[in-house]
């Protein structure tokens, strides 16, 4: 079977920085596959190179096994590109913003109509499609610049940071559409600051840090590799925090990282190796500080320790917008499309 993405020593230079250092990468389809990373790791470079919007320096590169260097114009015939942000004019009604774009890619005015009437029904914006755009919602504006990334029937989908800035309602209704284009053939790349998002929708993710993937498996599979439990305990007073924190540190094995504190919330994370016994030694030594607790838990890893583990650093960096990634698409043919 021919991989979604496939990439073997991809690097990309920019003067003196190293941008991606010899990127190996294989993506299945029939899948939504998060790349995450730090800010700076090389994701935005990474999608870039996939979009044909750079050319790498060294390695190979294919989409569906079309090489990127070689053969850009059937990459480009296969991929559609959502940006961070919306870019739907709003001065038209959405079904004439999704005819305008499939005239773009190519397709005739007949095939247009039938392509945007059905985009604009997959995505629940039917009966929203002959009104002006400027009348939407955050989140039907973002459904509907996904749409229009959809409505040259792309095999494969980049989503760069799909979500940012939506409320947490119109988070679960465009995640519940990428859910039913994956359903229905589309493969999606997706980059996300956002790491429960990339929890709920992937079956794949890719952790990249200085260029590298430095972690890949399922949520699952990454979970049980950072190993053994996470012991969860809050606290009513501030200045407790420091005490609990030492008595949990005695748990530690070579390699975990000292217990985190979490002033806001009043909470210290430690991990507990998998050797350990568990929730009740752990509870004996704190209790014996004489210390109130509000609440004490014993859990599996989340996907943010597991960034923590791999990265050293606890959660993705928004990306600072680039102009070029607010563009969507391709026309089906050589060009590339640029919708600021």
């Amino acid at each position: 079977m021919t991989s979604m993405i496939e990439a073997h020593g991809v690097t990309k230079r920019y003067r003196k920085t190293v941008a991606l250092d010899s990127l190996d990468l294989v993506a299945e389809t029939g899948q939504v596959v998060a790349l995450l990373g730090p800010n700076g790791a090389g994701k935005t470079t990474f999608v870039r190179a996939i979009a044909t919007l750079l050319r790498i320096d060294s390695g190979t590169l294919r989409v569906r096994g079309y090489d990127v260097q070689r053969e850009p114009g059937a990459v480009r015939r296969l991929i559609g590109l959502a940006g961070q942000f919306a870019a739907v004019e709003p001065a038209m009604t959405g079904r004439e913003n999704l005819e305008l774009t499939a005239r773009l890619f190519g397709q005739d005015r007949k095939t247009a109509r039938v392509n945007a009437a059905a985009t604009l029904e997959q995505l629940g914006l039917a009966d929203a499609g002959d009104k002006l755009v400027r009348t939407y919602s955050g989140g039907m504006r973002r459904r509907l610049d996904l749409g229009a990334s959809l409505v040259g029937r792309p095999r494969l989908l980049i989503l760069d940071e799909p979500t940012a800035g939506l409320d947490p309602g119109s988070r679960i209704d465009l995640w519940d559409a990428i859910r039913q284009l994956v359903g229905s053939g589309t493969d999606v790349l997706l980059t996300t600051q956002y790491l429960d998002e990339a929890d709920n929708l992937a079956s794949q993710i890719v952790i990249i840090d200085h260029g590298r993937a430095v972690a890949t498996g399922t949520p699952s599979e990454l979970k049980r590799r950072v190993g053994g439990t996470i012991v969860e305990a809050h606290v009513r007073q501030p200045e407790d925090l420091g005490p609990v924190a030492a008595a949990l540190s005695r748990f530690n094995r070579s390699g975990q990282s000292e217990p985190r504190i979490d002033l806001a919330t009043r909470s210290v994370v430690a991990q507990l190796g998998s050797e350990h016994p568990g929730l009740m030694d752990a509870l004996r030594v704190v209790e014996a500080t004489g210390i109130e607790l509000e609440s004490f838990e014993l859990r599996q890893p989340t996907l943010d320790e597991v960034f923590l583990a791999f990265t050293g650093r606890t959660e993705p960096e928004a990306n600072t917008p680039r102009p070029v990634a607010a563009g969507h698409v391709y026309d089906g043919h050589e060009g590339i499309v640029n919708h600021e």
